[in-house]
Order: structure tokens, then sequence, then C-alpha cells
């Protein structure tokens, strides 16, 4: 695992991936911590999930985002932070008639970069939850979502 590099992530700039639909940037990774950039066109999501041991952020940057947050649902506007510890179940939706940009983040990093770039491309949504397993991010069933 690299070291974490001094300097700027430009806008537009980190390895560009399509995760379900989704464009994601990475935009920092090291041991402790990783980052990248959400871009959810109205109607995308990201199902109620856990991350068993990594502490998860949102910044919102452009739009709404709503989320379940260990079964209660709210909204994160531009300039709101989310914070979701480790362990909690929590997934977000684009339920707006706009685009949401965030910056997402995990710390420590564990697997999350590998899980992406496994992930890229990946249109098999069974596999995209058994890989996610393997990788530290459990997927809870479909009515989590409701």
């Amino acid at each position: 695992m690299p070291e974490l590099e001094g300097g700027i992530t430009k806008e537009g700039e980190g390895t560009k991936l399509n995760i379900l639909g989704q464009t994601y940037y990475t935009k920092a990774w090291c041991e402790t911590t990783f980052a990248f950039e959400t871009n959810s066109e109205p109607g995308q999501f990201v199902p109620v999930h856990i991350h068993p041991t990594q502490d998860e952020f949102i910044l919102v940057q452009e739009g709404v985002l709503d989320l379940k947050l260990d079964g209660v649902w709210t909204k994160a506007k531009a300039g709101d932070l989310v914070r979701m510890p480790k362990g909690v179940p929590h997934g977000y939706f684009n339920k707006s008639d706009k685009p949401a940009k965030a910056l997402f983040w995990v710390s420590p990093a564990g697997k999350l970069k590998e899980l992406f770039d496994e992930l890229h491309e990946l249109t098999d949504v069974e596999a995209v939850v058994r890989i996610s397993a393997e990788h530290d991010v459990d997927f809870l069933p479909p009515e989590a979502n409701e």
C-alpha cells in the first residue's frame, strides 16, 4: 500500500471508475485513509451496507442525498458532513431530480480501494455483493432499503 503523497488532486483527476453506473474518482489512498468522489444521477444509490472495520464520512458537495443511517431516513445537502461509525448500517440514495456529487472517505483504508478496482464495470449484482463481502463490506437484505 502506498504512503500518502502530499499535494492536490484537482477536479476531474483521480482514477475514474464505473461502480454500478455511478462515476467515482479516487482522490487519495494510503493505509490510514481512502478518499473518493461520487457522482450520482437521479435514481442512483448504494444499498444499505456495513463496514465492520472502517469509519466512513460523506461531505456532500452538490445536490441532496437521502441516507438511511442505522435504520433512520435523513437528508444531507451541499456542505453537510455525514458521519458513519464502523458497524452502523448505512446507504445513500439520490431521490432528487438533480445530480449529486460528494466526497467520501473511510478510515482506515482497509480493502475498499481494491474492492472498487474489482467492481469497476461489473454489472452482476450478485457478484458485487459476494466480492464486497470478501472486502469487508456487507450488504443487508433488500428490505433494509425501504
